[in-house]
């Protein structure tokens, strides 16, 4: 695994992405930053940080995402390699707020934006992008937000936590076409708020109630409503009110 350590960066995806275009890179390398000012997640949201507090990684990923199809399948098995990480340091209570929130209890803890980028040779290769709030204990103005600090009232050490989530990746990712079902089966369970009544909004701000079903194989979310329909939604169609 290639590391490559940045002080300060507006974007660690952008940052690899850009690097990719100029050089053959060694795939799993890794980028990480002690302050992004420019963070992203799903949709253009914007991720923000503490400077030095906080694990942002970025990592470069080619020749195991085989078909457009299974693009979902690479969101499942990145979440997957998180929450098997901090299961390792007894973080409770975790889930995955679709599409790929990582949650302990109510709290938000970490959250991932990956870039695919196909090629005209038919080859794909990807950028993840992992946000992982470690000791970062001030959150006044984010209530749905927490961190490993905070959750286990400890402090934690980011370059360790790099390289495990790294090598969970690899195990992971290698899963995905030759794997896939063992993937969902997994992201099924772990998902947050499946099968209770939740409200949720659409972006036309009309509130609802409905339960969640699962997962489409092209990621939207299954809802059933309150007249029996199950209903698929994508991104930012609707918003979960918890």
């Amino acid at each position: 695994m290639k590391l490559i350590k940045l002080d300060a960066i507006d974007s660690t995806n952008d940052f690899l992405k850009g690097l990719s275009a100029t050089e053959e890179l060694e795939n799993f390398t890794v980028v990480t930053a002690e302050n992004q000012t420019k963070g992203r997640g799903q949709m253009g949201a914007v991720w923000n940080s503490e400077k030095s507090k906080n694990l942002i990684m970025s990592v470069f990923v080619r020749d195991l995402l085989v078909r457009a199809g299974d693009v979902y399948s690479f969101n499942i098995a990145t979440a997957l390699s998180i929450i098997e990480v901090l299961k390792s340091y007894n973080i409770p209570n975790l889930s995955v707020k679709w599409p790929n929130d990582i949650m302990s209890a109510n709290f938000k803890i970490a959250g991932v934006l990956i870039e695919n980028s196909f090629k005209s040779d038919g080859s794909i290769s990807s950028v993840i992008g992992i946000g992982l709030n470690v000791n970062q204990t001030d959150f006044q103005n984010l209530p749905k937000a927490s961190s490993m600090a905070v959750i286990a009232n400890s402090t934690f050490d980011k370059d360790e936590l790099v390289v495990l989530i790294a090598e969970r990746l690899k195990v992971n990712l290698a899963l995905v076409g030759s794997d896939s079902e063992f993937l969902w089966t997994q992201y099924d369970n772990y998902l947050f708020k499946k099968g209770v009544p939740v409200a949720f909004t659409t972006d036309s701000q009309k509130v609802f109630m409905g339960i969640i079903q699962g997962v489409s194989q092209k990621g939207k979310l299954i809802v059933l409503l309150e007249d029996d329909r199950l209903v698929e939604y994508g991104l930012k169609e609707i918003q979960m009110l918890y």
